[in-house]
């Protein structure tokens, strides 16, 4: 593999607000990733619009994505480098949970309050705007059995947006995603309330290509870990509410998101 054909992106928190944050933190870790002698690490960040092409990509050098397609899509086709951990409301270190979010004046109180509502769902391969309601609802029940009806809206936000204009009861959302939101877009969440938020589980993780090797993962952790602690980047990851990152097990991921 040459220089020339890696890849980055960071595409899993990626809205518009924070994007300028996001491609500065990337400079600075880019910078750090080549003094602890990653080769190929590129200027800029790449925005997928397919991401299951880009994250399959052999040219792939680091990237960020969501635990369930981690588990059960991608498969061997990326290898795993760390966590990041968020200070985000619902975050525990490097694992993260989803708010249930319903309109302010709903009479819920609970999950099972919600039977029978319209869900606001981002895909069905997201697994804090999806498969995480399989650890809220009772036994037994699925999204489909245990709501009347589901809307798919496409990303968090936009559920968030169909929950506060009434075209949908509830949503579930990544809490980082909310945590930014609610920094940069407060008017969004008017009229909105969060309800209950879920259990943990290991947070998106940073991945890299299958062909990368050990040597270079081992490089890239230690790029990442220097640029936690470098301090000219705390602002930009204080805007992303990035705190530091852990090396989980894929046995962990397997656990918390194996179908």
């Amino acid at each position: 593999m040459t220089a020339e054909t890696r890849l980055a992106s960071l595409p899993m928190y990626c809205e518009d607000e924070v994007r300028p944050a996001t491609e500065r933190w990337w400079a600075g870790l880019a910078r750090h990733l080549r003094g602890h002698g990653v080769e190929g690490v590129p200027d800029t960040l790449t925005w997928p619009d397919d991401y299951q092409g880009h994250w399959r990509s052999p040219g792939l050098l680091f990237s960020q994505t969501c635990g369930y397609p981690y588990v059960n899509v991608l498969g061997s086709a990326v290898k795993l480098i760390a966590t990041p951990s968020y200070d985000a409301p619902g975050c525990e270190r490097a694992r993260y949970g989803a708010h249930v979010i319903v309109r302010e004046g709903a009479s819920a109180q609970s999950v099972a309050d919600l039977r029978g509502v319209r869900l606001a769902a981002n895909g069905t391969g997201s697994y804090s705007g999806y498969h995480v309601w399989r650890r809220m609802l009772p036994a037994g029940d699925d999204p489909p059995s245990f709501f009347g009806g589901i809307v798919a809206s496409g990303s968090h936000r936009a559920s968030i947006r169909l929950v506060a204009a009434g075209k949908a009861d509830a949503c579930a959302v990544d809490c980082v995603t909310h945590a930014l939101v609610s920094d940069q877009a407060a008017g969004e969440l008017r009229g909105t309330r969060i309800l209950t938020s879920s259990p943990t589980a290991p947070g998106m993780p940073y991945v890299t290509g299958a062909e990368t090797s050990d040597e270079d993962i081992a490089k890239m952790r230690e790029g990442l870990l220097a640029a936690i602690a470098d301090p000219s980047l705390a602002p930009h990851r204080a805007v992303l509410h990035l705190t530091g990152a852990s090396v989980l097990t894929d046995e962990e991921y397997r656990s918390a998101f194996k179908d």
